[in-house]
Parts: C-alpha cells; structure tokens; sequence
C-alpha cells in the first residue's frame, strides 16, 4: 500500500493559530510537534519510507520538506493550485496510476489526533488486504458525539463477515455532506450515522473509474493529465488540473457512489478533525485543569471554567469568571469568542478578505 499524506488544506476555522503561509497541519496544535509530522511518523514503523508520499501546493512544499527530509523528493505530488480534494486526489490517483495502477493507496489527511496509533495502523493494513481481496473501496468512519455541521455522515448497514480481531466492518449505505443542525441532530439520534473521517482507500485505477461513473466532468481532464504525466509534459498536466471543478472528493463521488462498491471500517481509535475551536477543546478536555481549562501559554484565572486559551508563554492572560469562550493570543491578532460561536471563524477571514486585510492572514 502507498500511504499519500495530504497537507494542503488551509485550516481556516483555527485562525488566527492557522494561516495561509503556516496551515494547521504545519503548527503545534496539538502536542509539542506539529500535526504534518506526527501524521508521517504514525507510518514510520510500519511502511517503508518509499511508499510515503505527500501531496500539497507548492507553496507548502518546502516546509513539508524541512520538517520531514527523509520522505524522497520524487515523492512530493505538487498541486498546481488549490482546487480542494477531488481535483487533489484525481490528481495522485492520475499520477500513481502510472506506476501502481492496482496497489492499494491510502489518502491520509495531515491534520487529525490520533491517541491510539496502533490500532488505527491495524485498521489501515487490513484495509489493504481486503481491498486486494475484495476490489472495493474502504473508509473509516467514527462514532459521532454531538451534531457536527462541518463533517460528512456515512450511514452504515450491517456488520460484515470481514470483521475480525476488533476491526469492525460494515456495509455502506449513503453518505451526506456537512449536513444542517437540525438534520445533523437527527443522524446522531438516528446511530446509524456516523462521522466521515477522510481515510479514502482504493487502487488509482478504481479511483479513476469512480471519477469516470459519477463525476465525468473531472474525468475529462484526469484522462489529459495521465495522458501528459506519461508524456513528461508537465505544462499540459497543470493546465487540465487548473480546468477541473474547485469542489470536495465528498460531494464529487462520495455522496454518488453505489453502495455495493464501498464497506467502512468503524473508527475507534481516539479521533479527532481538530477542525475548529470548539472540537480543538473537546479533543483535549481530558488534560485540561480543575475547571476544565485548557491551556497552552501562561494563564492565571479567577472563577473561571471551561476555556479554550493559547496564549505565549512572554504575555500573561488573567481571566475573572469568564466561562466556555475561546482566547487566542497570537503576535498580531487577539481573538475573543464564545466556545459555541467556533464555526464562525471562517466568516473573520472571509471578511479580511473582502476588507483587504491580508496581512492577518
């Protein structure tokens, strides 16, 4: 199997801690490395370092390259631009399609917690055994505990006859994309719905197929661009890319794909997006203080509980009675939000954007 790191999502709902030079999956979110390198070295013991590759703009390229220099240069799959995943992950099965057409690949998103590595490690093998065995594609879906608004739900059927050894295995039956609230509510209640986590696994020929059968508008110009890598004709490769619909491998495929082509592995394997504020406390509470702070600076409170608060470690940050807000203290930006409100860090940087302010980005 070729494990493809993905690392060039923007992280905007972790501004100002993510930017666009300095993404979250290249900060110290979570722990004392930053998530990019983490995501590599959960592989370390089990792959070969040749079948590790990265994909992600070429803006990003050469702090992927600093952090980790054993991954082979030949192995970085540079995005012309940014088009989101269905472009991103049309563009490596295209790529390794030439070498590799039947080996499993396993897409790998760069900014995820992970608590136990080893079984989720066990969960990624068994995934490339049975796709050789079975010929459809694998995903990871996980338990859901609140109403998520900007993750995918897969809904599962049975368990299959494939489960084994604490790997849980069932049939698929549908996947929507970040859903509403209220319908949100509804699948939680529903549990049969669970949290799409992103670990697409497939051959880059049935990747190609797929783009084929459900999204032919991107598979007129995956066609070009296996045409032009075969060619060497880079130049005719980025142009079909820069042609392709800018849209999510989610709502492209996923959410059109016949059910009989894909089984989910159930996800327990203490996961986290860290896609927002909100998630980032809750992926952490458990090491949080008395109060259920969570702290990464230097911090001193009064009557106070259940903060979210990155701060530096020069600048002291004293809270009186303040209770579930968000407080991050970067060297140019100070932001103040309560915890439920998380999801609307997007709308500031939208609004920087509209407003001209690009240095805060």
């Amino acid at each position: 199997m070729k494990i493809i790191i993905l690392a060039g999502g923007g992280g905007t709902r972790l501004w100002p801690l993510s930017r666009e030079k300095k993404p979250k999956q290249f900060c110290q979110i979570v722990g004392e490395k930053t998530m990019f390198e983490q995501t590599v070295e959960r592989f370390l013991q089990d792959f070969d370092i040749k079948d590790i590759y990265v994909c992600l703009n070429k803006d990003l390229a050469q702090t992927a390259q600093s952090l980790m220099p054993s991954i082979l240069q030949e192995n970085y799959i540079i995005e012309p631009e940014k088009r989101d995943t269905a472009p991103a992950m049309g563009l490596i099965a295209a790529k390794l399609y030439l070498d590799f057409p039947d080996e499993p690949i396993a897409y790998i998103p760069s900014d995820h917690s992970i608590t136990d590595v080893d079984k989720f490690i066990r969960m990624i093998k068994r995934a490339d055994e049975l796709i050789w065995q079975t010929g459809k594609m694998f995903d990871i879906a996980i338990h859901p505990t609140f109403p998520s608004t900007v993750l995918g739900y897969t809904r599962i059927g049975k368990k299959t006859e494939l489960s084994s050894n604490g790997i849980q295995i069932f049939e698929f039956k549908g996947h929507t994309e970040k859903p509403e609230f209220e319908i949100a509510k509804q699948y939680l209640e529903d549990g049969d719905c669970l949290w799409h986590a992103n670990y697409y696994m497939w051959t880059p020929r049935k990747i190609l197929e797929a783009f084929k059968d459900y999204s032919p508008g991107h598979y007129v110009y995956l066609e070009q661009i296996v045409e032009a890598l075969g060619a060497q004709d880079s130049e005719k490769a980025n142009w079909a890319f820069s042609q392709m619909e800018k849209t999510s491998f989610d709502y492209a495929i996923t959410e059109k794909i016949s059910p009989e082509n894909v089984l989910i592995i159930k996800g327990d394997f203490g996961w986290s997006d860290v896609g927002a504020f909100d998630v980032l406390y809750e992926a952490q509470k458990s090491k949080g203080d008395k109060n259920g702070n969570v702290v990464k600076g230097n911090y001193i409170s009064k009557d106070s509980a259940n903060n979210l608060i990155y701060g530096k470690a020069n600048k002291l940050i004293a809270g009186i009675e303040i209770e579930d807000l968000i407080i991050i203290d970067t060297d140019d930006v100070l932001l103040v939000c309560p915890k439920s409100k998380a999801q609307k860090v997007k709308k500031i940087v939208e609004k920087l954007k509209e407003q001209n302010k690009l240095e805060y980005l």
